[in-house]
């Protein structure tokens, strides 16, 4: 029996916008039975929505009742295998049905009579099998993918050869080409491409087609939803395009990307082999322009040049892009919100509405920003510092509260803490208080250095604290923790008292000797 037809998979692609014909192309589908199902469909007057908690299953049979009880009487057929023997010396159609039938009375089951197998096996090898020449449409598909060959820079000082990896895009209507020269093949690096792809056309289209690389897809199973990568699905949403990946082993679903990559070896690669490259600024300059050689050059069979169609035709049926970039992110979940009204990410907080303190919330983090989000719901967003900027804060004053409510401790308290230990520990905490704009920013930074004295001695801590301010403006945690664990403490302490011993002798002016020296007196 042949494979049922996706009934809920072409749903959901319609309800994408998706053509039939697309659908079929790139699910491997006969168009008569997706246009089967989209025609069922207006007449039940049935969309995805209404089936979206359905299984694949009950769908079927709420579209082909009929079919899906005659179905279910007999014994399917393993149409992949029959594909795969039929290429065997001496296999036929009627030896795989005879086998076929010799199986199910092994197994008491029904099964399809030989004018049904062989139709059946026609219908699969239409469906998986589409070889008719594509006429694409301008502004619809770009298709994007690696380039095999690669290309090398030379690292001047060591001599080191490195390698250089090509991102190329294609738009399969006109031919024209982008290009762009990487260090690595890693998800960020991927990304970039895309957004710099659509830079470059000045506009996004309707669908991207790509390979089943881990960076943009987790998972494409014969049967079933594809899974893209969460941060592609990202870029995608953001420039309102539709990701569909090419079936597994099917390069001609992107054709135009992969005959480009096979061009672009001789255009671009072969033309630059007797050059040698210093830097990737340098190359990436060298191909732009061997890039562009490429775009504008004639076609063979074809009036104009890979340039002149973009511009004159599918330009103008480009999609506009956003006003701002998409931006490369990163995801961090279940940062714990603390006292202070602050959220910690690497050596530098950023604050979070004070009712928030105590939960969990996740952050989005791009090269200019960090987005705090609870539940889904973002609650704010910091410009990110730097990260050679350490230990500061960026802080929303909105995001306090007006009385800040700290059930045990206040900077009263710690101070007196603070000075109990001795001088130095309480100029230390001090200096805290002095380097933060809101007292409350200094709460954990000051506790975290006063708690050392119960892992260290409060005179241990004191001697520390004496170290530290003769080498740091505003000692911290991370000050005094490596001077204690190292023992610094007990040296520094150890030198300053055979400092003091020597002081006190060099008062003493000289040695007076009593009479009894001299032998006076009795003796």
């Amino acid at each position: 029996m042949a494979n049922k037809i996706k009934v809920k998979l072409i749903l959901e692609l319609r309800a994408l916008k998706i053509s039939q014909r697309e659908i079929a192309r790139t699910r491997q589908m006969s168009q008569h039975s997706v246009g089967d199902v989209c025609k069922l469909a207006k007449e039940l007057g049935v969309s995805y929505d209404d089936v979206v908690d359905k299984t694949d299953e009950d769908v079927y049979q709420m579209f082909y009742p009929d079919k899906y009880a005659a179905e279910a009487m007999f014994s399917a057929v393993d149409y992949k295998y029959v594909h795969t023997e039929l290429k065997k010396t001496g296999v036929t159609l009627k030896l795989l049905w005879q086998e076929y039938k010799d199986s199910c009375k092994t197994s008491n089951q029904l099964s399809v009579g030989y004018t049904k197998f062989c139709k059946d096996y026609a219908d699969y090898v239409t469906a998986n099998n589409l070889t008719n020449h594509l006429k694409h449409k301008p502004g619809m598909v770009c298709e994007v993918d690696w380039s095999g060959p690669t290309m090398t820079i030379v690292e001047p000082v060591t001599g080191e050869i490195i390698k250089v990896y090509l991102f190329v895009a294609t738009l399969p209507y006109s031919q024209y080409s982008y290009v762009e020269p990487c260090l690595d093949m890693k998800q960020d690096t991927w990304l970039k491409c895309n957004v710099n792809m659509f830079e470059f056309f000045g506009g996004s289209t309707v669908r991207i087609t790509c390979d089943n690389l881990k960076t943009g897809v987790i998972s494409h199973p014969h049967q079933g939803e594809i899974i893209l990568n969460e941060r592609y699905e990202d870029l995608g949403n953001h420039y309102l395009t539709a990701i569909i990946p090419a079936g597994v082993k099917k390069p001609k679903q992107k054709a135009s990307v992969e005959g480009s990559v096979g061009k672009i070896a001789t255009a671009i690669i072969a033309k630059l082999r007797n050059i040698e490259f210093h830097a990737l600024p340098e190359l990436k300059i060298a191909v732009a322009q061997k890039l562009k050689d490429f775009n504008d050059a004639p076609f063979q069979k074809r009036e104009g040049s890979r340039t002149d169609v973009f511009s004159k035709v599918e330009k103008s049926h480009l999609r506009p892009l956003p006003s701002t970039p998409y931006e490369i992110a990163q995801w961090v979940y279940g940062h714990i919100v603390n006292q202070d009204c602050h959220v910690a990410y690497k050596t530098n907080r950023y604050s979070v509405p004070y009712k928030y303190v105590g939960k969990k919330v996740d952050l989005k983090i791009t090269d200019t920003l960090i987005e705090v989000f609870f539940k889904s719901e973002r609650l704010c967003s910091h410009k990110r510092l730097p990260d050679y900027v350490k230990y500061k804060w960026s802080t929303n004053e909105e995001h306090m509260p007006d009385t800040f409510s700290q059930s045990n401790w206040d900077d009263t308290r710690i101070l007196k803490w603070a000075f109990s230990i001795g001088p130095c520990t309480g100029e230390v905490v001090n200096r805290i208080f002095a380097s933060v704009r809101i007292k409350e920013q200094g709460y954990n930074s000051s506790l975290s250095v006063l708690k050392l004295s119960k892992t260290y001695g409060e005179k241990r801590l004191e001697t520390a604290c004496e170290m530290s301010l003769e080498r740091v403006r505003s000692p911290r945690y991370r000050n005094l923790k490596a001077i204690l664990s190292s023992n610094q403490d007990q040296s520094f302490e150890s030198k300053k008292s055979k400092e003091q011993f020597a002081e006190r002798s060099e008062t003493v002016q000289g040695y007076v000797r009593g009479s009894l020296f001299y032998g006076g007196g009795d003796k």
